[in-house]
């Protein structure tokens, strides 16, 4: 069997948990079926991996039309595939396209859904409506629809009520524990100027609406005084949350010390030792599917603090592995809390409770690493939708 699949991320070019989980699953199917990858991006090495690039006719156009063109050139590339494969918008046109072209299944894997990111619109201006009917026509016609998280379906259902439950399959993310695994070593933390003596409250994510990182920023002016805050910030999605986020952490900065922030995408090496090392890693989200990020500081060893949304309490186990911080959202459609000083004070609650019993904490850590080692594992992930593709060529 032959299945392309479809991405707009692939390593190097990853910034987001879709990114992780298109390398990771292309990994792990690599073993079973003859895959072909097709990313949007720069040229990649790797054998069976094309990328594209968006039109250069399309120069200066707005980026989600930009995509569309590339993703025209992606599905008539797709003649000969068994299967076709996308993942998150900027694909499934492509998707949706190859199968109709080629006369073939289209499976989508929906990591985050459109109309629960209102926020977009900020970013993509117009392109957010674009991108929401790329989504919308691409799952109402796909063949078969995995989603990451029971939470997710939920969410399908939801959205698309045209969609048969049949076609929804859930298959949660995983984690390659062999990778994410405790690492001792401190040079990392050396190198962005992070006391590994003192505790460390750690957040790691892009700077969007969606990771909920300005309720975090609120609730540390509430936190131990003696814990470091370690904010891994990846790339902005608009100059107004950059601005925001920007005058929070310089405003907590004049108010406590141990305020660090390092800007850009981590190397594997760096990012596992900034996990082995928290005391606490927090996930403040306002919006997540599954959110591997949490699977990855678990397998680290570390205790999680995380906001109770979407498949977050199908990962995080509350009192097992981390605690969970009730989230209830506004009456407005924009996804943030309806009582933001109420988040902020419970994520504060529950990070002090960590800081304040260090031998907890460590029990946390190491339940979650049973727990992802024992249940979210790339082979089992890869085989169950191995079977998906099976049902729908026979």
């Amino acid at each position: 069997m032959r299945i392309d699949l479809l991405t707009r991320e692939y390593p190097p070019e990853v910034y987001g948990g879709a990114g992780v989980h298109a390398a990771e699953l292309t990994r792990a199917l690599r073993r079973l079926a003859e895959v072909r990858v097709r990313c949007l991006g720069a040229p990649r090495g790797e054998d069976q991996t094309h990328a594209y690039q968006p039109p250069t006719d399309l120069d200066g156009a707005n980026a989600a039309l930009r995509f569309l063109g590339a993703d025209l050139r992606i599905a008539a590339d797709c003649a000969g595939a068994d299967v076709v494969h996308s993942h998150t918008w900027y694909a499934n046109a492509a998707g949706h396209l190859a199968g109709l072209l080629h006369g073939v299944p289209h499976v989508m894997t929906l990591h985050s859904l459109e109309p629960l990111r209102p926020w977009k619109a900020e970013q993509l201006g117009g392109g957010y409506a674009l991108s929401s009917w790329m989504e919308r026509s691409a799952a109402i016609a796909a063949d078969a629809l995995i989603a990451v998280s029971g939470a997710m379906r939920e969410d399908v259902l939801t959205a698309y009520p045209e969609i048969d439950p049949e076609r929804v399959h859930v298959i949660h993310n995983g984690i390659d524990t062999e990778v994410f695994q405790a690492d001792a070593r401190t040079d990392a933390l050396v190198r962005f100027g992070i006391d590994p003596e003192l505790p460390i409250v750690l957040f790691v994510g892009r700077v969007t609406r969606q990771k909920g990182l300005p309720h975090l920023l609120r609730a540390a002016f509430e936190l131990r005084p003696e814990a470091q805050l370690v904010l891994c910030c990846g790339r902005p999605d608009s100059p107004a949350i950059a601005a925001e986020v920007a005058g929070l952490v310089a405003e907590l900065t004049r108010a406590r010390r141990g305020v660090v922030r390092v800007d850009g995408m981590l190397d594997g090496r760096s990012l596992r030792q900034l996990l082995t090392h928290a005391t606490v890693f927090v996930c403040p989200s306002v919006y997540e599917p599954m959110g591997i990020v949490n699977l990855e500081a678990m397998a680290c060893g570390t205790a999680v603090v995380a906001t109770a949304v979407g498949g977050i309490p199908e990962v995080v186990e509350d009192g097992g592995t981390g605690l969970l911080v009730g989230f209830r959202p506004g009456p407005d459609g924009t996804g943030e809390p309806a009582d933001p000083g109420q988040l902020a004070a419970g994520l504060a609650e529950a990070v002090n409770r960590l800081l304040d019993d260090r031998d907890l904490a460590e029990l946390f850590g190491a339940a979650g690493r049973r727990r992802a080692v024992e249940r979210f594992s790339w082979t089992g992930v890869a085989e169950r939708t191995l079977r998906v593709y099976e049902k729908l060529v026979g």
